[in-house]
């Protein structure tokens, strides 16, 4: 079996520059808990943007939340600023299902009506349940559905991944 390996740096690099190109004057960052706050944060410092990005959590909208309960980020959703008519960019690691994302926009929506959406990963592995679709991917992969990629973030603030085989 082969090893696959994603070097996170270079794929957050290609990330920021797709980013670049979608940020306007009105536009916020929003980051799903935990690997997409994690780039939302950067990000907000590499492109030198006021304020601070927001936090979202999709705990609470999932529509496995029977199964799982609350998970370690059902209280973090933070956002310093208004929704209402703002263009979202709303950040994550990795895109899978679509599940995660429609949680989080349903969450979203519950602190107003932002002007629009816009979806940027780090990684789409495909497998999509849902029709959501990110405007930017740094990565396309295919994986085993049985393997979970997931984000780290090292003490120095430096991107990898870990992959795990799901139990």
């Amino acid at each position: 079996m082969s090893t696959l390996h994603l070097d996170a740096e270079a794929l957050y690099a290609d990330l920021l520059e797709g980013v670049q190109r979608m940020i306007r004057p009105d536009t916020v960052l929003v980051g799903v808990w935990s690997g997409g706050a994690w780039l939302a944060e950067r990000l907000q410092r590499d492109l030198k943007l006021d304020g601070e990005p927001g936090v979202i959590s999709s705990a609470l909208h999932r529509d496995d939340f029977g199964s799982r309960g609350m998970s370690a980020g059902a209280d973090h959703t933070k956002l310093p600023f208004e929704v209402e008519g703002r263009q979202i960019l709303l950040l994550d690691d990795v895109l899978y299902t679509g599940r995660t994302i429609r949680a989080a926009i349903n969450e979203l929506y519950d602190f107003g009506r932002p002007a629009s959406v816009a979806l940027a990963v780090l990684v789409d592995r495909g497998g999509r349940e849902l029709p959501i679709a990110a405007a930017v991917s740094a990565a396309r992969i295919t994986l085993p559905g049985e393997q979970r990629l997931s984000l780290a973030r090292d003490d120095a603030g430096r991107f990898s991944f870990d992959i795990e085989e799901e139990k």
